[in-house]
């Protein structure tokens, strides 16, 4: 029986295609660029990510192209993307940030027209749909986060579209997993259950505060440092996974390890339980999107009921500040992809977006709240009289594309 098999059925019952088990959804994208992309190939993505979603796509031996992106959920905007970079691209790569859905039925549209692979990033996005359709079910294959929606701080999918391609994967995963060590399973288990505790008890403050100071966090900014030369050096090994591990594995060690019965099982526990955790989300993103801070790419949801998001996007003014002052109130927020990617790693590592103008507003004002503290939150903004962000025109001058970029971190 295949590795992972019993979690594997889970999720294709769940979304209807074939399903990878994989240790995270980092391994799972990089088996489907790795599958579906030569070495060498352009891939177009949103530069409002995950820095380690760029450095997987790098250890798969591919140049990433920033898209310009909406303004008012940090996702790809396919009508600004020129004809040029459009018939320059060999694969698209969504990311359906904080679980609001990327532009797929145009993309998917546009890929079919080129010919080329849209692979989705659905990490945070189990539960997200589009026209009654799972997202994860539009491209050729996603990429699903077991850490994410289930708290389980591990564990992935890669979902494709026949049995056969499945049987293929698993095999290119099996070579690319590391072995399993029982520590390891204990730690991954009982990480969860700390945080919660953690939670529960009314610590958070002291506890990351106290992690703060002995410098027990692995990035000191919203991005980790880039490393550049160490980086380049990288990229003369690529693909490979391996030259990239420095990068890919930050926040999540074991991003390739192979779990034992005891990971799996409290997967299986915890996966059980999905639907009553995509129901208290819905809550509290119908809380949140009713305050004066909610994008109105939210808002316009509205009519089709909440959707289950992993993260909320409030836009407000003097954000890093207020990401500061929320911890006093119990809320660390993470998940800020600012700056831009194309601003983080300089055009050595990626090609720059056309238009950066609207990712560089939506990442600097956009913080990520969690519906299932969303009454917490917004009380905390409340008692911070924090005030609602609303982007300025597209000719505003804060909008000048042809303004320097700030020197890429680590360099």
């Amino acid at each position: 029986m295949p590795y992972g098999s019993r979690l594997a059925a889970m999720m294709t019952r769940r979304i209807g295609r074939e399903c990878v088990y994989t240790p995270s959804a980092r391994l799972a994208l990089y088996l489907a660029l790795r599958r579906w992309c030569r070495p060498g190939g352009r891939v177009l993505m949103s530069p409002v990510n995950d820095d380690v979603i760029l450095f997987v796509v790098l250890a798969a031996g591919l140049r990433p192209v920033q898209a310009p992106v909406s303004r008012w959920d940090g996702n790809i905007d396919p009508a600004a993307v020129p004809e040029s970079t459009w018939r320059n691209v060999d694969a698209v790569l969504t990311t359906n940030l904080y679980g609001l859905p990327d532009r797929v039925v145009e993309l998917r549209r546009r890929c079919d027209q080129l010919g080329i692979p849209l692979i989705e990033d659905a990490a945070h996005a189990i539960g997200a749909h589009v026209d009654g359709q799972p997202i994860g079910t539009f491209g050729t294959a996603a990429a699903f986060s077991l850490s994410k929606h289930v708290a389980g701080m591990a564990g992935g999918f890669l979902a494709v579209e026949d049995a056969p391609t499945r049987r293929e994967l698993e095999l290119l995963r099996d070579d690319l997993l590391s072995p399993r060590r029982l520590r390891d399973d204990l730690t991954t288990t009982l990480r969860p259950l700390a945080r919660s505790a953690v939670r529960k008890l009314h610590l958070v403050r002291p506890v990351w505060r106290t992690m703060q100071r002995l410098k027990l966090l692995e990035r000191d900014e919203f991005r980790m440092a880039l490393h550049a030369p160490r980086l380049a050096g990288s990229a003369r090994q690529a693909p490979s996974l391996t030259a990239y591990e420095p990068w890919v594995r930050v926040d999540l060690h074991g991003f390739r390890s192979r779990h034992g019965a005891l990971v799996r099982g409290q997967l299986e526990l915890r996966m059980a339980r999905l639907d009553g955790n995509l129901a208290r989300r819905r809550a509290g993103v119908a809380l949140l999107s009713g305050t004066t801070w909610a994008t109105p790419a939210l808002r316009d949801r509205a009519g089709d009921g909440p959707p289950s998001l992993f993260r909320v996007p409030l836009l407000v003014h003097d954000r890093d500040a207020l990401l500061e002052r929320l911890v006093n109130h119990g809320v660390v927020a993470g998940y800020v992809y600012d700056p831009p990617l194309d601003d983080y790693a300089g055009a050595e590592f990626v090609e720059p977006s056309p238009d950066p103008s609207a990712a560089r507003w939506f990442a600097a004002h956009s913080l990520p709240a969690d519906p299932l503290l969303a009454r917490r939150i917004a009380g905390a903004l409340t008692r911070e009289r924090a005030t609602p962000a609303h982007p300025p025109l597209p000719t505003s001058p804060r909008f000048d594309t042809t303004a320097t970029p700030p020197t890429p971190l680590g360099q």
